[in-house]
């Protein structure tokens, strides 16, 4: 009897809105946010962070877009100086 190769189910990230920030969830960790602060500046009042990376945009489309990026590179890259993991 052949045994059917097992397939990792993979958490798509949802966006959460919440007051004054957005964050973005895969499953029940939270792998960016994307806050609004008022007495910022026009062109980096939206301000974003994913995992070490962080920025400023003008609109929140676009610091969505640049933490939905950010958490695909990082998804993508492979760990330089962590150890291999072992299954």
């Amino acid at each position: 009897m052949a045994q059917t190769p097992r397939r990792r189910s993979r958490v798509r990230p949802v966006w959460e809105r919440g007051y004054l920030s957005h964050g973005l969830w895969a499953g029940k960790r939270r792998v960016g946010i994307v806050r609004m602060e008022k007495s910022a500046r026009p062109e980096a009042r939206y301000r974003w962070e994913a995992g070490t990376l962080a920025g400023g945009a003008a609109t929140l489309k676009e610091a969505k877009r640049a933490v939905e990026q950010a958490v695909l590179v990082g998804a993508m890259q492979l760990p330089l100086f962590d150890p291999p993991q072992r299954d």
